[in-house]
C-alpha cells in the first residue's frame, strides 16, 4: 500500500470495526471476518480485506506492461479481471477486478469525468426492472455497493453510467459478478483514485 501507512495504521481495534460494520444494513456486505483492520478515512473508515482469502493473482502488484497505452492510461482486461494503471518504464501497477456479468459487459475507451468519495448508489432504470426490490438509492457508507470511492466513465462528455469503483463484496474480485462495472477492493480504490486525475483515458479490452 502506498502513501505511508504502515500496518500499524491499518489495523485498529476490533471495537472500532464493528462500529463499520454497524452501518451496512440496507445492502449485503462480506462478513466481518472478511476483514482485518482499517484505513482512517472519514466520514467512515474503509476496511482492509484479508488477503488470505483473495487469490494471490488478484493482489496489487507491480508487473511488466507491454501494451501500447502510454504513462496514466487505465486499461482494463476484462477477460483476466485485471485492471492495470500503466506507469513510465514499461511497468504498471496490476489490481484484481471483479467485471460485468454475461451480457452486462462494457468495452470501449471513456476517460474519468468525474471522481467521487463515498458516493451514492443509484441503481439504474434496467436494474430496477430486472430486480424491482432494488432501493432508489443508497447513501455513501460500507452499506453501499459502490464502496469508499467511484471513478465515473464519461464518453463524448456524456456520462456512460459505468464506473471504476469499490465493493462491499471483497468475494467477488475475479469474478464475472457485477452489471457491467468495474469493481475494485475498496482500499485499491482508495490508492488509485488518489493517483487518477479527472480526464484520464480509460481503456476496456
Amino acid at each position: 500500500m502506498s502513501g505511508g501507512l504502515s500496518r500499524r495504521d491499518l489495523i485498529r481495534s476490533a471495537a472500532g470495526f464493528a462500529s463499520t460494520v454497524a452501518v451496512a444494513k440496507t445492502v449485503w456486505a462480506a462478513p466481518a471476518q472478511w476483514y482485518i483492520g482499517i484505513i482512517p478515512d472519514e466520514p467512515f473508515p474503509i476496511r482492509v480485506v484479508d488477503k488470505f482469502r483473495v487469490p494471490g493473482a488478484f493482489h496489487r502488484q507491480v508487473v511488466p506492461f507491454s501494451g501500447p497505452e502510454p504513462p496514466g492510461t487505465l486499461v482494463v482486461a476484462r477477460a483476466d479481471r485485471f485492471l492495470y494503471f500503466v506507469e513510465p518504464r514499461r511497468r504498471a501497477l496490476r489490481f484484481g477486478i471483479s467485471v460485468g456479468r454475461q451480457g452486462m459487459e462494457w468495452q470501449g475507451e471513456a476517460v474519468v469525468g468525474r471522481k467521487a468519495k463515498w458516493p451514492t448508489w443509484t441503481p439504474t432504470a434496467n436494474m430496477r426492472r430486472r430486480d424491482p426490490s432494488l432501493p432508489v438509492s443508497v447513501p455513501g457508507g460500507p452499506a453501499n455497493p459502490l464502496g469508499a470511492r467511484a471513478l465515473y466513465l464519461f464518453r463524448d462528455g456524456r456520462d456512460t453510467l459505468y464506473r471504476i469503483h469499490g465493493t462491499n463484496q471483497p468475494s467477488s474480485i475475479g469474478k464475472a459478478a457485477s452489471s457491467g462495472c468495474i469493481r475494485m477492493l475498496d482500499e485499491h480504490i482508495f490508492e488509485l483514485y488518489a493517483s487518477v486525475p479527472t480526464g484520464t483515458r480509460v481503456v476496456v479490452r
